[in-house]
């Protein structure tokens, strides 16, 4: 059973005494050839909170915009016709490799440029291409970069990639 000093609460806590280590021999021989500082080295936390101060104010926080108009369109322009030129090669052509790789840096480079555009996220260019794209990257992921695309697939992604440049010479 519990004491009743240790349930009832005392007015004011007692602060506690500082348990001081015994002083030994290669303690005195440290604090002769330490110097005492007075000021406190500068915390962690401190230093990235002026630090990130610092830095956001030099830095402006705008959102980086991807490109003009102009640039999405001929982008675009550009990856629809590396699409085409990749899916209608021969499974036997020497080139279909090197020209899957192109098409895979050029579509994730032009992924990763305009997927985040709000502007462009409504267009009917932007939705069909992108769908072209994951397919097309898709099946040469699955099956290797000169593996065939199937008859159907092959259909939809250049039905896809026709209305996709209808959409954009229309401006959508």
């Amino acid at each position: 059973m519990a004491s009743p000093t240790l349930i009832t609460p005392t007015p004011t806590p007692k602060s506690l005494t500082p348990i001081k280590p015994k002083p030994t021999a290669a303690a005195a021989i440290a604090a002769t050839l330490t110097p005492p500082t007075t000021a406190t080295p500068p915390r962690r936390r401190e230093f990235l909170s002026i630090a990130a101060s610092v830095v956001s104010t030099l830095v402006p926080l705008t959102p980086a915009l991807a490109a003009s108009d102009e640039e999405y369109v001929k982008e675009t322009e550009d990856v629809i016709n590396k699409v085409r030129t990749t899916i209608t090669m021969e499974k036997s052509d020497p080139n279909a490799a090197a020209a899957v790789a192109d098409l895979r840096e050029s579509s994730n480079s032009w992924v990763a440029k305009y997927r985040r555009e709000k502007a462009l996220l409504g267009r009917a260019s932007f939705r069909d291409i992108y769908s072209a794209l994951s397919a097309v990257s898709g099946h040469y992921i699955s099956f290797g970069p000169t593996a065939p695309i199937p008859a159907k697939r092959k259909a939809r992604i250049l039905e896809e990639v026709d209305t996709a440049e209808k959409a954009l010479l229309r401006g959508r």
